[in-house]
């Protein structure tokens, strides 16, 4: 049985009619220029003349409308916390994380971080107080020496131990280059981690855990001059 290559019909338009449905199954053909030059115009003219009922501006970009929307419902925080959530957002920082002379695994930069910079936001899952306990219970059985628990305010708590990212593995330090925040963004908080001062490439990300007095102390190994001895 032999094939033979389906026809190449010409539309009004100046596009060609594929015959299969799918232009990928014909194969590569050369575009007349002729043609070519009557679907630009054709294109150039829709273009510039929208349909009446559309509401959205020529010149909008099209995150702006995203951008106007978070705008209006950001609260608790200032624009400049907002424009910096939208660059993190759409533009990551480069971050790694691989073992740390601090304690097991760090994060570290892989680009030069300026001051007062958002870094990275804490993600995992929000739990309440409840769940929290039974959890840290569980982790314990199972193994889970490392607590990945981020409390947001009284009734939240952000659990990243199997659900999080990169920033679960930043370590404590007494004298951090970083510092946490809770901002509003859409009527629900989250947790961010801003630099203090200029971080250099390859150096590692740290910041104050700020854990509550116990009688149980948890030793820190920061090694900085104004180390306390412990994280708690």
């Amino acid at each position: 049985t032999s094939f033979s290559t389906p026809k190449k019909k010409k539309r009004d338009d100046g596009m060609r009619e594929h015959v299969t449905g799918c232009a990928r199954s014909e194969g590569y053909y050369k575009i007349d220029k002729k043609d070519k030059l009557k679907y630009l115009n054709n294109s150039r003219a829709f273009a510039e003349e929208p349909p009446a009922d559309t509401q959205v501006r020529r010149n909008c970009p099209p995150r702006v409308p995203e951008q106007r929307r978070l705008l209006s419902s950001f609260t608790g925080s200032c624009d400049s916390d907002l424009l910096k959530f939208n660059q993190l957002k759409f533009r990551k920082k480069k971050l790694k994380f691989c073992k740390s002379h601090i304690h097991d695994w760090g994060l570290f930069a892989m680009e030069p971080i300026a001051a007062d910079e958002m870094v990275i936001e804490y993600v995992g899952q929000n739990i309440r107080q409840v769940i929290a306990d039974m959890r840290e219970k569980r982790y314990e059985d199972e193994g889970i020496g490392s607590s990945y628990m981020f409390r947001v305010d009284h009734d939240t708590i952000i659990d990243a131990t199997k659900c999080g990212n990169f920033a679960r593995f930043i370590n404590h330090s007494c004298n951090p280059n970083c510092y946490a925040k809770v901002i509003t963004v859409e009527s629900q908080k989250k947790i961010v981690i801003y630099s203090k001062q200029h971080i250099n490439v390859n150096e590692e990300i740290t910041y104050d855990y700020k854990f509550p007095i116990e009688d149980v102390k948890i030793p820190c190994l920061c090694g900085s001059e104004n180390c306390r001895g412990t994280l708690n």
